[in-house]
This record gives structure tokens, sequence and C-alpha cells, in this order.
């Protein structure tokens, strides 16, 4: 489960820039790049064997950012991401023993979630926070609504990921079922491996300006 102070964080912050780092060297930049273009939370996906020394660098040199680890699957992932400085984790699915070990050791942290029956389990573990994944393949926002509906007084926060982009974001950001939405276009991993920190700036510049009117 998210503690309140990282889902208010969260929740403030409207977006959260989903990334991939195969380069250590990289991972600063990067996520320079995404403040200064006004994105300042990131979940950095463990699909690498450079992420926890990128998410190292990251909080050492940019600790402005929220800084989440994202594809959490096992306890052991739990362990290094806290060893590595993360505020957060997130999983793609719900594993009930990968939650309970992020409880037990502390980690705030949010599953993933696609159907009524992942939202009670995950209720069932106390989490409150929860990723929808993938968010578009199974419908966006009109099967979120639906599926939402009979717990909406329960206070859920989802943050969808999975074909999100500047053309429908909006949509999911002014729901108040939206805690938060994750962008795994912010930073491509192409945009990354080229180094191209202006067009990583200019995207987070244009979510974040897109994020603002949809949520006024």
């Amino acid at each position: 489960m998210l503690s309140q102070s990282i889902e208010e964080q969260v929740r403030k912050s409207g977006i959260i820039a989903v990334t991939t780092i195969e380069d250590a060297k990289n991972a600063v930049p990067t996520a320079q790049a995404l403040v200064r273009g006004g994105v300042t939370s990131i979940e950095l996906t463990l699909r690498t064997p450079a992420a926890l020394d990128a998410i190292r660098a990251i909080r050492a040199e940019v600790p402005e950012v929220l800084l989440g680890a994202g594809t959490i699957l096992t306890p052991k992932q739990v362990d290094d991401a806290m060893e590595a400085g993360v505020a957060f984790g997130v999983a793609p699915g719900l594993n009930p023993k990968v939650i309970e070990y992020a409880d037990k050791v502390g980690l705030p942290f949010a599953p993933g979630v696609m159907t009524p029956s992942d939202i009670e389990c995950a209720l069932d573990h106390g989490c409150k926070t929860m990723k929808l994944f993938p968010a578009e393949s199974i419908g966006g926002m009109k099967t979120l609504s639906t599926m939402a509906a009979p717990y909406k007084h329960l206070g859920l926060g989802f943050i969808p990921l999975g074909g999100l982009n500047e053309g429908n974001m909006a949509s999911y950001l002014s729901s108040p079922l939206i805690a938060a939405i994750g962008g795994s276009w912010l930073a491509k991993p192409d945009k990354i491996a080229a180094q191209d920190w202006d067009a990583i700036e200019a995207a987070a510049r244009s979510a974040v300006s897109i994020a603002t009117e949809a949520k006024s």
C-alpha cells in the first residue's frame, strides 16, 4: 500500500514518467530532463541490469525526484529497490507474496490490477492505490469507470499505464478515479539511448501542460 504522504505526492504530480534505463550513465541526464520539463515523479523499471545503479545515481544527484521502482516481481526485488533508495514500488500485476513482503519491510507499494477480482484482492491486502495495466488494451477509462463503480465509496486511486499518450491522457486525468497517469512515452528508450535530452524535456513539458488543463 502507498503511505498517505506518498499518495499525496503522486496525486500532486499527476504524471509518473515510466522509464527503462539500459546504461546507468544516462539515468541522471534523463531525470534532469524530465524535471526541467516539470515531471518530478519517476518509476524506473527493474527490467535491465543497469536499473539499480540508475536508481542509486538519480537518488544521489536528483534528490528532488519522487523515485519509485517498477516491475517488482519478487520479494528480493523489494529488498533491492529499498536498498537502492526508492520511495515506492510498483508491479504490473498482483502477487500477494510481494504485497505482503513490501508491507512487512515498509516499502509503499502499488500492485497492478485489471479486473474486479484484482481490485478486491488488493483491497484485502490494504492497497487503495493501484496500477491499472494494461489500461488502453482493456478499454481505458470506459472500462475503469464501470469496473470501479462498486468500489468508488472506498476512495480508490488508479495509476493507468499502457497505451497512454498525449492524445488520450486528458481523458484519464479529468476523472477523480485517477491518482496519476503512467507516461512511458515521455522518455522513450530510443531518446535515452540517443541522449536526446531536449526531446525528453519537451515531451515532459507538453504533458504537464495538458495535465494542468485537464485537472483545472
